[in-house]
């Protein structure tokens, strides 16, 4: 399913743009990846925090044209706009809401279709190609997303279409679940610090450059804390796909000890990602939605936690 060739039409997410002589330099103080990092061949993840380390939104930055654009979920772009905005009125950025400018696929397995667009991606995740006005970005092993202007959209559409099955959005979220890469979603906006999603073990979070909206708590977690909460994926055998935000619970405990970030389905089951205390997920008595709700199972992850390589970065 997630690891057949396909390609979909990431509709879920919208693109945020800064623009200006500012753009970059504006940004490196609101964001918790490192914009030095970022170049025409390399993209990042990252995060926009409240003072208290909390996650306004989660995103992939890369660079384009006079400043950045951001690709995050669609229902975060006005509030992270607003937001953003407030900081903004002394430097020479611009923000807006580009979206209705920029066609983006995803795209499964689908090298072979990338590079007869003259797109050779680089196998480093994050690593990003360009030619003639498209941008393909390595968001995780075998998978790529693809941009391109919206006026290009129904041409590129054809020629994918002619190449590769057309997917849904599932089999895209699939991947990122099996790729380990939490999302904040309406639903769970600020309800995570960075490293609750493992945000720091993807090159999302960077701990040398400076101060930022929220750098003093998440610094702090990772240097002088114990990370209780974390990201984990699980299998689940039910027909309703749960909600971002449901919580989870453990009878162990007595009580609510996470909550879904993203779920969908499997071949034969669910699988989600999920914040839980790494006590209760230890435990493996998980359960959803109540104490006695349906069982989970904890599944593998392609990355481990590393305090020591992370705070490298």
């Amino acid at each position: 399913m997630a690891d057949s060739a396909f390609f979909c039409s990431l509709s879920h997410e919208g693109v945020l743009a800064v623009r200006g002589p500012d753009a970059s330099k504006f940004l490196q103080g609101q964001l918790t990846c490192n914009l030095n990092y970022l170049s025409d061949s390399q993209s990042s993840l990252g995060a926009r925090c409240t003072q208290k380390g909390r996650m306004q939104s989660s995103f992939r930055i890369l660079l384009e044209g006079d400043g950045c654009l951001l690709a995050m979920a669609t229902e975060l772009l006005e509030p992270q706009l607003a937001d953003l905005k407030k900081y903004a009125v002394f430097s020479k950025a611009k923000l807006s809401d580009e979206s209705a400018l920029w066609a983006r696929f995803g795209l499964g397995n689908a090298a072979a279709v990338l590079a007869g667009l003259g797109l050779q991606l680089p196998p480093e995740d994050g690593a990003v190609a360009r030619n003639d006005g498209l941008i393909a970005i390595r968001v995780s092993a075998e998978r790529a997303e693809l941009w391109a202007p919206a006026d290009q959209a129904g041409v590129l559409r054809e020629k994918l279409s002619a190449q590769l099955p057309e997917g849904d959005l599932n089999q895209w979220l699939l991947g990122q679940i099996r790729a380990g890469i939490g999302q904040v979603m309406p639903a769970t906006r600020e309800l995570f610090i960075p490293q609750m999603l493992n945000l720091q073990a993807i090159g999302g979070v960077s701990f040398k450059k400076g101060c930022y909206t929220g750098q003093e708590i998440v610094a702090r977690m990772q240097y002088l804390g114990k990370l209780k909460r974390r990201l984990y994926r699980l299998a689940l055998n039910v027909e309703e796909l749960p909600e971002p935000g449901t919580p989870l619970f453990s009878p162990t405990h007595g009580s609510s000890i996470g909550e879904v970030v993203i779920a969908a389905r499997a071949e034969q089951n669910i699988e989600l990602l999920a914040v839980l205390q790494a006590e209760a997920a230890e435990d493996g008595n998980l359960h959803l939605g109540a104490l006695e709700g349906p069982g989970l199972q904890l599944l593998d992850l392609p990355y481990q936690l590393d305090r020591d390589r992370e705070i490298q970065r």
